[in-house]
């Protein structure tokens, strides 16, 4: 035998025919390596495909020696004979000692590794963790990682679709050309397919076109991919996130040891796309690093402690808000790259502003190159679209069930907090994982086993999603939107509970709301609505949301929805808000609403900054960031939000006048705020407000200050007397403004 003819293998035509229909399901049995044996001689044959090449050789990777390869189709398929010990099969991380040489048309000649002689590189380790489905750092295996084989750099490829007939990778560094790269299946039952691609680097397009189980071929976003494209492009980038220097240490270092429960928590949020826009930019988007700069000026302006961002994974249609997501694990290239990102939150962090961001585990979108029917079947969701259809939505429900669904999506809640530093993950439509027969007729749901309408498998989820969370990343919030009263959202896991650290107070939010549309005239009859969330305000640990979903869809904004002329409507969302700040609670505000924005929002489009030269409209913002610094500053009103100790009624009954009155005390009983609400236009004069204590009382805050856009009416200053009132020994008589709060404190002298 001679070593480089041909040897007349038998290929067989199926092999050949799959291979150029990009149905080759074991790629290995035609390319790479393929053992024989002649004369008892030991020999080895290689097969590869380059459709470019006019000549091609194999090279000994030590010695350089080379032996000729013949072109044995017409569509680019070589083939070579070498000694066996070129080809022994390597270990994990190497590769056997040659190399596939080639000259193209234009006689550039090129020397690369053949991926089919590489070793498969997931460890068993790692295999046995996504059979279980226990591996909470599948981010790091599954996807496109840059990796090195024997000193050569290149891009190693893994992907979980059991019931793939064949899957390839394509992209601009291969022309899109699925016949140059099919993956092998990895033995083991786990589904994982895989292949490293030699010379491959950052910035490369890429795709897997698959054939499902069903016969459809279909190329699909990498569920695992860390970047993609612009939409409504949805290829994936090759991206390394970890070549990003960080500055943040102290600030992780502090969060990780700090009790956020009893911290202020005032919360901006924010559509990255809409806040601030720039018309000389792509669709007016700002970059990261702008909104990083312009978003934390104006936080620290405004005193909020935190911004809460609508979700910034990758998502098809800019009008679902991110809440439609494709892209689990990246970032939205609409305002720049991964490592854009993480400046902004690295420099929130650096300036002292939390970084939340919305993530969407509840349901996911049919686009064809996401993750419905990803390999031909129901594979992340449920086949019975029963149970793995969301009818208000036309999105599919996960199915969390399967172990591999779960570590999917407990794998990308960890990434959240380890690649980007987040600090804390608001989950929405928690209440739709929740309940089987969530906003569906009684015969379109399936109970679970037990014969109920709770869903076991999601509850199950979140609680294990939660304690993960907590357990790995200390001081990290988790916040449920559930809008229903399930109990034990906001307690330990251990205890019954979901384990989350917070829920959204959707019933405060619906009853105030309502309350305040009223006319004032009317509010006597509705006075239960504001004082009612006080019977369950300490039942859970409670965000109070002022959302987007509160200015939408024909809700109209917050300052439209309030009652009267132009005055009236200013004076009434001047009392919301104090109200909001006064109680129990930590704060939540959508962007626009600090200002008074008239029109709902508007995703295409940036908030109306040119009302801020009215005085009104100037005049509120200025109230939202006193309330802000007033929260931060008075531990009352933030030590003990979730704590009866912390709320006292003084005046609650007082229907007739729509009046309300309270006080904050905080860990220390002498630390105390004391809140009054006219909430009708009538000045209400000598009210008299018991108090526990003589001395002198001074207004910390009024939402009728002409500084807010008020009409001025107060009690800077005023001295108790030995009157009784609401109960208590002594008393201040005070001037209450129209439609407005009032905050006091006890002067004391040092």
């Amino acid at each position: 035998m001679v070593y480089g003819q041909t040897v007349g293998s038998s290929i067989a035509l199926t092999d050949l025919q799959q291979l150029f229909e990009g149905q080759l399901a074991e790629p290995q049995r035609l390319l790479g390596p393929q053992a024989g044996r002649d004369h008892a001689e030991e020999w080895s044959h290689v097969r590869t495909f380059l459709p470019d090449a006019t000549v091609a050789w194999l090279q000994h990777a030590a010695d350089a020696s080379q032996i000729p390869m013949k072109r044995i189709h017409p569509a680019g398929l070589y083939e070579g004979l070498c000694p066996a010990s070129w080809t022994n099969q390597p270990a994990r991380g190497q590769a056997p000692h040659y190399r596939i040489g080639f000259s193209n048309a234009a006689g550039e000649k090129n020397l690369t590794m053949d991926s089919y002689a590489v070793a498969p590189l997931l460890t068993d380790f790692d295999q046995h963790l996504i059979g279980e489905g226990n591996h909470r750092r599948l981010y790091n295996v599954l996807g496109a990682h840059r990796r090195q084989v024997d000193g050569v750099s290149g891009i190693n490829f893994a992907v979980w679709a059991p019931n793939a007939r064949s899957i390839s990778v394509i992209g601009d560094f291969n022309r899109w050309d699925f016949r140059r790269h099919p993956l092998r299946k990895l033995p083991g039952g786990t589904g994982i397919w895989e292949l490293f691609v030699p010379g491959m680097d950052i910035g490369s397009l890429y795709k897997f076109r698959i054939t499902g189980a069903d016969g459809q071929v279909t190329d699909r976003t990498d569920p695992w991919g860390f970047w993609a494209e612009v939409p409504p492009r949805t290829a994936s980038i090759v991206t390394d996130l970890d070549a990003y220097t960080w500055g943040d240490q102290d600030w992780l270092t502090r969060r990780s040891h700090q009790d956020n429960l009893n911290r202020p928590m005032s919360v901006y949020e924010v559509h990255l796309g809409s806040w601030q826009t720039d018309p000389s930019a792509h669709n007016g988007w700002l970059n990261y690093r702008e909104l990083a700069h312009r978003l934390v000026k104006y936080c620290q302006e405004m005193n909020f402690t935190h911004l809460e961002l609508l979700p910034v994974s990758e998502h098809p249609y800019t009008g679902s808000w991110g809440y439609q997501t494709t892209g689990y694990f990246a970032v939205t290239s609409r305002y720049g790259s991964p490592a854009d990102f993480m400046y902004f939150v690295d420099y929130c962090h650096q300036h002292d502003i939390g970084v939340i961001i919305d993530w969407v585990p509840a349901h996911f979108p049919k686009d064809r190159h996401g993750l419905a029917r990803f390999d031909g079947t129901a594979l992340y969701e449920h086949e019975d679209p029963r149970q793995g259809e969301h009818p208000d939505w036309g999105t599919l429900i996960f199915n969390y069930g399967r172990n591999e669904v779960r570590n999917f999506l407990l794998a990308n809640a960890l990434f959240w907090l380890e690649k980007y530093h987040i600090d804390g993950l608001r989950v929405d439509a928690v209440a739709s994982m929740l309940y089987l027969d969530y906003s569906r007729p009684s015969d379109q749901w399936v109970p679970n086993r037990y014969g109920g309408r709770e869903n076991l498998e999601a509850i199950s989820f979140l609680r294990n999603f939660n304690q993960v969370v907590h357990e790995e990343h200390p001081g990290v919030l988790t916040i449920a939107e559930e809008s229903t009263a399930w109990e034990g959202v906001s307690r330990p896991v251990q205890s019954g509970g979901l384990g989350f650290s917070l829920k959204w107070n959707m019933g405060w939010m619906n009853d105030t709301l309502k309350y305040f549309r009223h006319e004032p005239i009317h509010r006597k009859f509705h006075h239960n609505e504001l004082t009612f969330s006080l019977i369950y305000a300490f039942h859970e640990n409670f965000t109070l949301p002022l959302s987007h979903d509160e200015v939408v869809h024909g809700k109209r904004s917050l300052l439209d929805q309030m009652p009267g002329d132009l005055w009236q409507k200013f004076a009434n969302l001047r009392a919301l808000y104090t109200y909001m700040w006064l109680h129990p609670g930590k704060k939540l505000l959508f962007m626009g609403g600090e200002f008074g924005q008239w029109t709902e929002w508007n995703h295409n489009r940036d908030l109306d900054w040119a009302l801020l030269r009215f005085d009104t409209h100037g005049g509120l913002r200025r109230l939202v960031a006193d309330l802000n610094q007033l929260y931060v500053s008075q531990p009352a009103l933030h030590e003990l939000d979730f704590e009866g100790a912390g709320f006292q009624w003084v005046d609650c009954l007082n229907a007739e006048s729509s009046i309300l009155a309270f006080q904050r005390l905080g860990k220390d009983p002498s630390n105390r705020v004391l809140a009054a609400f006219n909430l009708t236009p009538v000045v209400r004069e000598d009210y008299r407000l018991g108090v526990d204590q003589p001395g002198q009382y001074r207004e910390l805050l009024n939402s009728d200050s002409q500084y807010y856009g008020g009409s001025n009416v107060g009690t800077v200053m005023t001295t108790a007397e030995p009157i009784s009132a609401q109960g208590k020994p002594w008393s201040l008589a005070l001037r209450l403004p129209p439609l407005a709060g009032v905050v006091l404190q006890q002067v004391h002298n040092e």
